[in-house]
């Protein structure tokens, strides 16, 4: 018996084999297809209710069929997981392009949306028949027959090539082992640092040794205390140049492929491009409107930037000699920098982060803005086990939903960190469907003498991925299109990022921040230091961020098809925000998973986009009081809890009373100028 194919709650991924996912997926597919021929053959008028609620509800096999395969593929893949999702990529994109291609069904779509004044809809129900309207008239139901096929032929193109970019990008990653026999070359690494190395080399079958991979977790600590130049160039190059070596795992075709074919459909559709498209469903609107925030953001960013990397050039002069700053030297002489500026570095915090105390911080701070209790549990099945599986529930101990926590790197993880789900929530027939949410992260390891210890960037990214994860968990709306984070992509950011917030705050740290050997609380000085530091070299940051997002519109907001050498290409898009020199072996657009493989395309702007959203928002808090129950309620009612219901700004306003500033992110930046 498939597994897959019976009726399941958690994902019983005890009894999964390889085998069972592709028949699962022929299987649902068909089932999935059947439901859309009831809803085409209703021989009565087209209603909202036979239409557009049968279409939201049909596939939901396959919907959690998809869910536990392709989260497995980024949290615990194999070359046999990876090769079924080349198979069964291109059936899924075609089956959604039977679905949105279907006339029989957008005849019956429209007939609703063009009487839709005279429903009596409410908001819900009124933004769900506009996404299920648009999710036709935008992926080509107004398209001749010879568009269509062309369609059909550009996306399961697309399917596959970005799930190639992604495999080539984990196995460069997984490929490369800087292995280190001579002590002298880890000179400057802390303790908990080369002994996460040499036991490393020993999981690896090294006899000796200490062992370095472009994992976070390893290639961070390395690039920010090794003395070794030549060792932080060799690995910064290494990790520079994945998928740029024009060998099997080269990406730069696909990056061009990529882009033009999104182009291309773009101009099927009617756009001008990509981003034309995409935009279209953004807060944001328009690419014009995105390219002058983000060169609004560059004009007040860049002299603070460009101040910064002079004082760190003066410093590395001063300290070693160095006539030069090249890209490896950035974390390391900025670390310096920081330690004499600030007397702070991660080693003096990380004690204070044992992970266990970072998770249950985040549970308390939870528990005190939207009263909800964390209880884990070991009767859930896991994919593997390293995970930690939690019950979620209110105040009066209703069930809320179900947690699934995985921490750090392993071969067969993707790097990075991410929010999932292997079950929406939605309502229906009198129940309230609640969800299962993941948080996968790739953290600093336990070693033998010490526990896992995160350095505070680890801190603030498990509280910003746990944002998501609220988001996914407090959803409470009737139809699963629209609940948790399926939101405008340019509004999924502001629940992760305002969470990062609390990790700044006396109040909140002192829940949690206590030393892993004696208990102590952090002291008083240190947390003063964190609220210091926090916007060190905040130019510089800014800078970076922006430059992604500029070189993500210069892929997708132009008309690619000249673009012969990904490199040229991206040294352009970079040019206005260059700090260092150019390093000719290096490419950022063969491992810019975000917006080839991931949903970031045209979108990357976004994190910058939020930040003017989380900025204002926390201010808020902060007038009232960081743990004040009536803000927390607000925006658990108005954001978290409604999903992609209404338009994110009016959701916004509703929170706040008033639209963003962007005055709030330049002040907390430290970047606006009197």
């Amino acid at each position: 018996m498939n597994p897959l194919l019976s009726p399941f709650d958690t994902a019983p991924f005890s009894k999964i084999k390889n085998e069972h996912f592709k028949p699962a997926f022929l299987q649902s597919i068909e089932e999935a297809r059947a439901e859309i021929d009831a809803i085409t053959e209703n021989t009565d008028a087209p209603t909202f209710e036979n239409t557009i609620e049968a279409l939201e509800f049909s596939g939901q096999q396959l919907d959690r069929i998809s869910s536990v395969f392709f989260n497995l593929n980024s949290a615990e893949t194999n070359e046999e997981i990876q090769k079924i999702a080349q198979e069964i990529s291109p059936l899924l994109s075609e089956f959604g392009n039977d679905i949105t291609l279907n006339e029989a069904l957008f005849k019956r779509v429209k007939a609703v949306y063009d009487q839709k004044d005279n429903l009596e809809l409410t908001v819900e129900q009124n933004t769900l028949l506009d996404k299920k309207y648009k999710s036709f008239s935008r992926n080509g139901a107004n398209l001749s027959e010879d568009k269509k096929k062309r369609l059909r032929e550009i996306d399961a193109k697309l399917a596959k090539l970005k799930l190639t970019f992604g495999e080539n990008v984990l196995a460069e990653t997984n490929k490369y082992q800087l292995h280190l026999t001579d002590e002298s070359d880890l000179d400057g690494l802390p303790e908990g640092a080369k002994e996460a190395a040499a036991q490393l080399a020993t999981s690896k079958g090294k006899e000796d040794g200490w062992l370095i991979t472009l994992d976070y977790p390893s290639y961070i600590p390395f690039m920010k205390y090794a003395k070794n130049r030549a060792l932080r160039k060799e690995l910064s190059l290494a990790f520079g140049s994945k998928g740029f070596h024009n060998d099997e795992l080269d990406n730069q075709e696909n990056v061009l492929e990529i882009a033009k074919l999104r182009f291309e459909r773009a101009n099927l559709l009617g756009y001008k491009t990509h981003a034309d498209f995409v935009l279209e469903e953004r807060m944001a609107e328009t690419p014009e409107k995105v390219h002058s925030f983000l060169n609004e953001l560059l004009e007040k960013a860049k002299p603070a930037a460009e101040r910064e990397f002079k004082q760190l050039e003066d410093f590395a002069k001063k300290l070693d000699g160095i006539d030069r700053l090249e890209k490896w030297d950035s974390s390391y002489y900025s670390e310096k920098l920081k330690q004499e500026l600030f007397n702070l570095d991660d080693e003096k915090l990380k004690p204070y982060f044992k992970l266990e105390n970072v998770i249950n911080g985040v549970f308390k701070v939870a528990e005190n803005l939207f009263d909800l209790q964390f209880e884990e549990v070991n009767d859930i099945e896991k994919y593997h086990e390293e995970v930690k599986t939690f019950k979620v529930y209110d105040a009066d101990k209703n069930f809320i939903s179900l947690f699934y926590a995985d921490f750090h790197p392993r071969a067969g993880k993707r790097g990075g960190a991410w929010m999932t789900s292997f079950k929406s929530q939605w309502k229906r027939n009198g129940e309230n469907v609640r969800p299962h949410i993941s948080n996968v992260c790739n953290f600093t390891p336990s070693t033998k003498s010490k526990p896992s210890l995160l350095t505070f960037i680890e801190v603030t990214t498990l509280f910003h991925e746990f944002g998501h994860g609220l988001h996914g968990m407090l959803a409470n709306t009737t139809y699963p299109s629209l609940s948790g984070t399926s939101v405008f992509w340019d509004f999924v950011e502001l629940p992760s990022q305002v969470l990062e917030n609390w990790c700044y705050e006396k109040e909140a740290l002192e829940l949690f921040a206590k030393h892993y050997e004696t208990g102590e609380t952090i002291p008083m000085e240190l947390v003063e230091k964190i609220k210091e530091s926090a916007t060190f070299q905040e130019g510089i940051q800014t800078l970076r961020q922006l430059s992604f997002g500029l070189l993500d519109m210069s892929w997708h907001g132009i008309d690619p098809t000249n673009i012969t050498n990904v490199k040229t290409h991206e040294d352009e898009a970079f040019k206005d925000t260059s700090l260092y020199p150019d390093t000719p072996e290096t490419c950022m657009s063969t491992a810019f998973s975000h917006i080839f493989q991931g949903g970031y395309s045209s979108g990357y702007y976004s994190y910058k986009w939020a930040e003017v959203l989380d900025a204002d928002a926390f201010a808020y808090f902060k007038e009232e009081g960081i743990f004040n129950k009536e803000v927390a309620t607000k925006f658990k009612d108005h954001v978290l809890s409604q999903g992609g219901t209404e338009n994110p700004m009016v959701l916004y306003k509703r929170f706040r009373g008033a639209e963003p500033k962007v005055e709030a992110l330049l002040e907390r930046a430290g970047l606006l100028t009197s």
